[in-house]
């Protein structure tokens, strides 16, 4: 990539995070370069396909390849297709307004966190490294892709059960569920014993909803949980920055909040052990891919 200057990744990454300081809570990652498109446009070399992939432009996997050092550093973010940058990026953008010297910094923090690795000494990702690792990532952002539309076109009441499948398959009992009608605020109740004799009884709301829920929908939830009750929220859409710091100011009052990236990563960690039943509804297999040595 002898094309691409240190001064030209580093105006990339700059623009990204330009973007992602604008929309704190990130952005996926396809309407993320169709921005960065806008302010910072391919140059000819950039614009033009890689002989061996006539269909792939180089723009974007320069892009994919500049971010692996900001990663690295504790300065973006990457989950599931959605970019979001750390408060330390935000410090490095404001630090250091010079693209040249940004990249410097970001690649001297990637050297830093690679001599921490079981190999002896790691240098900038090579390019076939970094090659393995973008299709890697664009193969999670595809799947992650058709996830996300098979969990949002589910009926309501199934998502709500595959919520109290993914409880059983943690070990929790789950002692009622709201059958259909109008919505009264909690959906699920669970304990973690069979007679609801041990620990707190959990408060379970589940919302289908493409919106983030507000503070003032974090709230209504809320005033439904009582002092000895663990408040448990999915939420299909996530939540807003306001409503997470309402939680997290709580005292003495346990509410968790759980969005879809938050239930896929459970409903994969505990799969083996949530009854057959909801399995189906939500059916995973695993595809292995040759992991690069970073």
């Amino acid at each position: 990539m002898a094309e691409v200057t240190r001064r030209r990744t580093g105006e990339l990454v700059r623009g990204v995070f330009k973007i992602l300081i604008a929309n704190p809570e990130g952005l996926p990652v396809k309407v993320l370069l169709g921005q960065l498109e806008r302010i910072v446009p391919p140059t000819e070399f950039e614009n033009t396909p890689y002989p061996n992939h006539p269909n792939v432009r180089r723009y974007e996997r320069i892009v994919r390849f500049s971010t692996i050092g900001p990663v690295k550093a504790g300065w973006l973010l990457k989950n599931k297709g959605l970019w979001s940058i750390t408060d330390e990026g935000k410090k490095a953008f404001e630090k250091f307004p010079d693209p040249e010297k940004f990249k410097r910094e970001s690649d001297r923090l990637y050297r830093q966190w690679a001599e921490k690795q079981p190999l002896e000494e790691v240098e900038e990702p090579d390019e076939e490294a970094a090659e393995v690792a973008i299709t890697i990532e664009e193969a999670e952002e595809s799947a992650w892709s058709e996830i996300e539309e098979h969990l949002s076109g589910m009926n309501p009441y199934d998502f709500q059960n595959l919520v109290a499948g993914l409880l059983r398959g943690m070990g929790y009992s789950v002692s009622w569920v709201a059958p259909a009608g109008p919505d009264k605020g909690i959906d699920i109740i669970a304990h973690s014993d069979p007679l609801g004799i041990q620990g707190p009884r959990i408060k379970v709301q589940v919302k289908r909803q493409a919106q983030k829920i507000d503070v003032l929908g974090l709230r209504s939830f809320m005033a439904l949980v009582g002092d000895v009750d663990v408040g448990l929220f999915v939420s299909m859409g996530g939540f807003t920055r306001d409503a997470e710091d309402e939680t997290r100011s709580q005292q003495g009052r346990r509410i968790m909040l759980v969005d879809l990236r938050r239930l896929f990563d459970l409903w994969v960690e505990h799969y083996d052990h949530i009854p057959e039943t909801y399995r189906r509804t939500f059916a995973l297999k695993p595809v292995y891919f040759l992991a690069p040595e970073e």
